[in-house]
């Protein structure tokens, strides 16, 4: 195998137009196969829907034509003069007279007759048509005559004729049909009657049968006659079984053509059609035709696509391989770009910082003992400072306390208490409220020497939830809050109160002073600036609360948080929220 097709472009290339193609023409053979088969069965069942139409037309035509011949043979005035004879000439000929008014008064009452011819036993023939009636000699000999004469009283239909079967001058197609004529007293028959209509119904109703151009439709009588038209019956209709049960639909298919054939529920005929596949398969050999164009247009499609997916897969692979035979020779300073699939990107992104890495590597071999030593000093002297600072409160403590100043002792140590406690923020940095309480009396401690008395401070926190753990520096920076802004800039003895409360499923750690308050415009501020849903404040509230805030929903979710009241002159309420289900020793 030449070795260009041994590479990854060629490969992918062949791979994805094998595969594509081969798609496309399963999926369009798959296609062809389905709609070919549901079009012969949309065709069949086409088919079947027409003969069931067709025979329901020749049902309501035969209904029509059975009452039109009814019409005479049931009218009594009309038996009555065919049975009267006379000797006298002018009687006879009033009768005449009488039975052809008869004949005519129903010729007339339809548009589509095209003659009536009433025929008695006794040879006498009255006709009434479009034209001068011209009656055959020779008509008792004809096939119709003795189809006629041999039916039991029963309407029988003759078919259609290219010209009257009687009268020598009406030369248009005709459709035929009669029955005899009964003497109702004596209950035998004395002559028959034929009727000749216009035969475009019929025709329509067999054209309904047609399924293309070539079809061929038929009108097959009893005992197998196309009775519709002067051609032969096709020897394909000759063996099909007509004597089928009525309303059965024979539908069947060979390598020429599609025969359907149904048996009417009247006469004994049958309906017939024949219809050659090139007919049929003129929009299959469309579809096929269309199909071969598509085809081809995807396989040139799919060519394209695949020559565009293997040379997007091959193009930056070459670029990395070159850029990897450049570092082999110790060339580190090239940066490789690419712009391919998530995959190769990461790719050469890893190469890229491998290649980065071992030029930092090389780089930081020099001077990798000299920064080791400058971490360790930088180490020790971040834990010597504040030891430094704890060490030298504790001695001004100490030196205080032999010159016996009490008061300045206490307000060092709790300066000292605090600074240690701030500034051990171990992982997670959780205390429990105990803890929490104890490192806010040294505070509350400086600040009631600070105000000299002018402070009042109240505690009520209950001794059960003491051991529940919260965020470090939770309580003090929400009473510094309420000093600093609240109690501080009044000229009046103050009132800070601290206290637990229990609500639904929720501790509360309330911290209510009764300073000036903030009015409802500074204390919807506030409340955005915690959601960060407005800018941040400053000055009298601080960021102080902003951040515990953020602590609290991060700690507890959305249950957790601050909670702030306040009005003009009656002071603020701050309640620090906790879910009682997320707090606790042990969470």
């Amino acid at each position: 195998m030449p070795t260009g097709f041994r590479s990854i472009h060629h490969r992918l290339f062949l791979l994805f137009l094998f595969c594509m193609s081969g798609c496309v023409l399963v999926v369009s053979l798959l296609y062809y196969n389905r709609t070919t088969d549901q079009f012969h069965e949309k065709i069949s069942d086409l088919s079947q829907k027409n003969v069931a139409q067709t025979a329901g037309l020749f049902s309501l035509m035969y209904q029509g034509y059975d009452s039109l011949s009814k019409s005479l043979s049931n009218n009594f005035e009309m038996i009555r003069l065919l049975n009267e004879t006379s000797d006298e000439p002018a009687v006879e000929f009033i009768n005449e007279q009488r039975i052809t008014n008869i004949i005519g008064a129903i010729f007339y009452s339809r548009d589509d007759l095209v003659g009536i011819h009433v025929i008695t036993n006794k040879g006498k023939v009255y006709n009434y048509g479009n034209y001068m009636n011209v009656v055959k000699p020779n008509y008792r000999e004809e096939e119709w005559y003795r189809q006629l004469k041999d039916s039991s009283g029963k309407m029988v239909w003759l078919g259609v004729y290219e010209h009257s079967l009687i009268d020598q001058v009406e030369d248009s197609p005709v459709f035929s049909f009669g029955r005899q004529i009964y003497d109702l007293d004596e209950h035998k028959p004395i002559g028959i009657v034929l009727y000749e209509m216009n035969p475009e119904p019929i025709l329509n109703a067999l054209d309904n049968l047609k399924l293309g151009e070539h079809s061929e439709v038929f009108l097959v009588s009893q005992d197998g006659r196309a009775v519709s038209s002067g051609k032969e019956l096709p020897p394909e209709l000759e063996s099909l079984p007509f004597d089928a049960p009525t309303g059965n639909v024979l539908v069947q298919q060979d390598s020429k053509h599609l025969i359907v054939a149904s048996r009417l529920p009247f006469s004994g005929w049958s309906v017939a059609s024949m219809t050659p596949n090139r007919d049929l398969n003129v929009e299959l050999v469309e579809m096929k035709r269309y199909l071969l164009i598509v085809i081809s247009i995807l396989i040139l499609v799919s060519a394209l696509i695949a020559s565009i997916i293997s040379r997007s897969f091959s193009s930056p692979l070459k670029k990395l391989i070159r850029e990897m035979k450049m570092v082999e020779i110790g060339n580190f300073r090239g940066m490789l770009k690419v712009s391919s699939y998530q995959e190769i990107n990461i790719l050469v992104a890893s190469f890229n910082r491998m290649v980065n890495r071992i030029e930092e590597l090389i780089e930081r071999v020099k001077i990798s003992s000299v920064s080791e030593k400058n971490a360790e000093i930088h180490a020790l002297q971040s834990q010597v400072n504040p030891h430094f600072l704890y060490n030298t409160l504790d001695m001004i403590y100490w030196m205080l306390d032999e010159k016996g100043e009490d008061p300045l002792g206490e307000l060092v140590l709790s300066l000292s208490s605090m600074f240690r406690y701030s500034s051990q923020w171990e992982e997670g940095a959780e205390v429990t409220l105990r803890e929490e309480l104890e490192q806010t009396g040294h505070y509350l401690k400086i600040i009631t020497i600070r105000f000299e008395g002018r402070l009042q401070i109240e505690t009520e926190l209950e001794e059960r939830w003491l051991d529940y753990r919260l965020p470090k520096m939770t309580v003090q920076p929400v009473i510094e809050n309420a000093v600093k802004h609240g109690l501080e800039p009044m000229g009046r003895r103050g009132k800070l109160k601290v206290y637990t409360l229990q609500e639904d499923d929720a501790l509360k750690i309330i911290v209510e002073d009764n300073g000036n308050g903030m009015d409802p415009e500074q204390l919807n501020r506030l409340k955005l600036s915690l959601n960060q849903e407005g800018p941040k404040e400053t000055g009298k509230t601080g960021i102080g609360l902003q951040n515990l805030h953020r602590r609290l929903k991060y700690m507890f979710g959305e249950a957790g948080g601050l909670q702030i009241e306040s009005a003009p002159g009656k002071g603020t309420q701050v309640a620090i929220v906790m879910p009682l289900s997320l707090t606790g020793k042990e969470r």
